[in-house]
């Protein structure tokens, strides 16, 4: 169904290139971010108490390139499987499976590519969940990336200090870390999410032909200026309740690296005031071709988990500190759904305080509809 080295050929071919920078600088910021990146672990340890369960060394410092290859072999890990599946469950001897062929897996290849290509070039740094096996044959628990260029690209359009900018972003990348190394089973709830949500697609000739006018209809309407995105257009009505928990824990995973990069900030990056103001600004700054592309892709709704975010840690460790917020680690049971990210005091109530003398825990109440899942977590 992908063809996934057409995938990295189209998107290496598609990525604009990075900045114009000498050898000497180049590898400058690379030995930088690496050694800031170790920095930022020490920071973001004594800051929120959470301790990696796993040795964690310097970030992986890639070029744009890099990251594509690195998104396209998690892709194959977490889809692989599941396509088998689905193709020996659901397509053989069917329509779909003759629409499919017709489609074509290098076409799919390309419309990845072209996508990766895009966020290849806004993306500052990312932890992979999910990567190929080792020689050994076992599966690494996680990698902590930055995208060089990009840090680059960012701190001279912003005209920021590129110490304090680079050491601001490992905060953010590193609190990331942090979250998956220090309760593992963090990593394989979230796998479990994502593997229910694509095994509940429809991919039927009808139910696709449907998703695909729905998505003509999305792309008319974010032009017209509308809020419509490709994420809700493509998913069943199943998928979009799986959707709600992975957006709440996502939520909480940006919202929660936001909190930390800026709570930290004054302490080790003295222009953290001016560096988060000039982000704001560049984030909102887009232009209208840029912006309709961000939407589609679900790129905006990933700003509002930042907010949302960092406004539900914020207030949670201010009423009860961050040693009762740590809670929300503890098990799936724990995580907020997206109504408690919006309503903190629901939260504290539930899993810290336990009103009427119920076990932390419990169970998080049914919701309606969310918002949908982003990519995976950035600085930007």
């Amino acid at each position: 169904m992908i063809d996934w080295d057409v995938a990295v050929n189209t998107g290496v071919r598609l990525v604009r290139p990075g900045p114009q920078v000498d050898l000497a600088e180049a590898r400058q910021a690379v030995a930088q971010l690496r050694d800031l990146s170790v920095t930022a672990q020490r920071h973001v340890r004594e800051f929120t108490g959470m301790h990696s369960l796993e040795p964690a060394g310097p970030a992986v410092i890639v070029d744009r390139p890099g990251w594509i290859k690195a998104n396209v072999d998690g892709f194959r890990v977490v889809l692989e499987p599941i396509i088998d599946r689905l193709s020996s469950e659901r397509t053989s001897g069917s329509s779909a499976g003759a629409l499919t062929t017709a489609v074509g897996s290098r076409v799919t290849g390309v419309q990845l590519g072209a996508v990766l290509a895009y966020l290849a070039g806004r993306v500052l740094g990312q932890y992979e969940l999910f990567l190929p096996p080792d020689p050994e044959g076992n599966a690494p628990t996680g990698r902590l990336t930055l995208v060089a260029p990009n840090v680059v690209h960012a701190e001279r359009e912003l005209d920021v200090d590129p110490h304090d900018f680079r050491l601001w972003v490992c905060l953010h990348e590193e609190t990331h870390r942090a979250q998956f190394t220090s309760n593992t089973w963090l990593r394989d709830y979230v796998q479990e999410q994502m593997r229910e949500y694509l095994l509940a697609s429809d991919i039927d000739a009808a139910a696709f032909l449907d998703r695909l006018r729905s998505a003509g209809e999305a792309v008319a309407e974010a032009v017209r200026g509308g809020e419509a995105n490709l994420i809700d257009a493509f998913q069943s009505e199943e998928q979009g309740e799986i959707l709600d928990r992975i957006t709440a824990v996502m939520t909480l995973a940006e919202g929660h690296g936001d909190y930390v990069m800026d709570a930290v900030g004054p302490e080790v990056v003295p222009t953290v005031a001016e560096i988060r103001r000039r982000f704001q600004r560049r984030r909102e700054g887009a232009n209208r071709i840029d912006k309709i592309i961000r939407q589609l892709l679900g790129l905006d709704l990933k700003m509002k988990q930042y907010e949302e975010g960092a406004a539900f840690v914020r207030t949670v460790v201010g009423q009860v500190g961050m040693a009762e917020f740590n809670k929300v680690w503890e098990s799936p049971e724990n995580l907020p759904t997206m109504r408690e990210i919006r309503t903190p005091e629901e939260w504290i109530s539930r899993v810290v305080r336990s009103p009427l003398g119920l076990p932390n825990g419990q169970g998080p109440p049914e919701v309606g509809p969310q918002s949908p899942p982003q990519p995976p977590p950035t600085a930007e």
